[in-house]
């Protein structure tokens, strides 16, 4: 039996990706998000207008996508409620953000040095993918779709497949985010500070 509903939210669960790009004064910006899609090699990045993570990247057109898996689940909900954006937006400090400068301090983690752009990528995470802007794309009345192409890629050595330039699927357990929680493996690996701020219901989530 279905039934016609007016769903708030359309967010049904992509890997969450760390993306690490130059703040304007040339430190390292580190943000979480879970709106991307790759074809080829390009991907295309779902951002808010208001970010500091969209203005790096407009301005920068560089960044590197960190593919985070389950086992960060941590450290990135360390950062999300964080923006590298002072002051704070209005809308984003209703929900609890604050504005912190070293983002991979708060995280936990650590800075590894790009080869071909400048932010750093996160060496904790077993895929890096370093990037270049293509073309931004207005997406709805708050959104930019942002469009990059990947220029280097970089893959721990124990999730390639032996004799091929491949991810071994089985091993690649990527950290999902669906409706605002944190997922691996199929199942919810943990509490997300995010669901708090967006006031995301989750009645049937343990505590």
């Amino acid at each position: 039996m279905h039934r016609a509903i007016d769903l708030k939210v359309h967010y049904y669960g992509t890997p969450v990706v760390l993306i690490s790009t130059r703040n304007e004064d040339g430190t390292a910006n580190l943000a979480p998000m879970s709106s991307a899609w790759w074809l080829g090699q390009s991907c295309m990045l779902g951002l808010g207008n208001a970010g500091h993570t969209t203005a790096n990247l407009l301005r920068e057109r560089e960044c590197v996508l960190n593919l985070a898996p389950s086992t960060l689940a941590d450290a990135v909900d360390r950062l999300a409620l964080t923006t590298g954006a002072h002051p704070v937006p209005e809308r984003k400090a209703a929900m609890g953000y604050v504005y912190e400068p070293d983002k991979f301090a708060v995280a936990g983690l650590t800075a590894q040095r790009s080869e071909v752009v400048a932010p750093p990528r996160v060496t904790e995470c077993p895929i890096q993918l370093e990037c270049r802007v293509i073309e931004a794309h207005p997406f709805g009345d708050r959104c930019t779709a942002i469009e990059v192409r990947v220029v280097r890629a970089y893959l721990e050595e124990g999730l390639k497949i032996p004799g091929k330039d491949y991810v071994d699927p089985v091993g690649w357990d990527p950290l999902i985010m669906k409706f605002c929680e944190f997922f691996g493996g199929g199942s919810n690996v943990g509490p997300s500070r995010l669901a708090e701020g967006w006031r995301m219901p989750h009645p049937r989530l343990v505590r």
